[in-house]
């Protein structure tokens, strides 16, 4: 029951995201420089969540224990020899020997593209926000305006 409780208090909340997400991409209004910084902020949120899965990777805080749990040998020598490899903040391993590593093999990509997700957008927003900043004010059109036959009709607004 925990499981189901933890899924559904997950998902909703990143379908609620999405969705506020999305509407914009539906609506044709995502060239704004808010849905980039919007889109780099959760490429930033994926990537924290992304590296605490495979920095917390395995079964329990103790890696032999962890090893011994996936049914793998754990190797203390080559652990001893290799011992930076799992205190090191990227690229996340967390080795039980020289062939098996606790840490998916997904997580190490998704880092590097989350993260080059969350670059380019914020200079994307950057880069409208100065160009819009620098874009002088079209008219709307002129003060004539046309009816359907390209004729010129009084403004209301005059």
């Amino acid at each position: 029951m925990g499981v189901i409780t933890t899924g559904l208090c997950l998902a909703v909340p990143a379908l609620v995201v999405l969705w506020l997400w999305g509407r914009p991409l539906l609506a044709g209004r995502w060239k704004t420089p808010g849905w980039f910084a919007a889109t780099a902020g959760l490429s930033i949120v994926a990537t924290a969540l992304t590296w605490f899965v495979g920095a917390f990777a395995g079964s329990s805080m103790s890696s032999e224990e962890s090893c011994r749990q996936a049914g793998v040998t754990y190797d203390s020598a080559y652990r001893a020899i290799h011992w930076r490899e799992s205190s090191r903040w990227f690229p996340l391993h967390d080795r039980c020997n020289a062939t098996y590593d606790l840490v998916p093999a997904w997580i190490n990509p998704a880092l590097v593209l989350l993260s080059l997700l969350a670059v380019l957008c914020l200079g994307a927003a950057v880069w409208l926000a100065v160009v819009r900043q620098s874009e002088p004010r079209a008219v709307a059109m002129s003060r004539v305006m046309f009816d359907r036959d390209g004729v010129g009709a009084a403004n209301p607004c005059d």
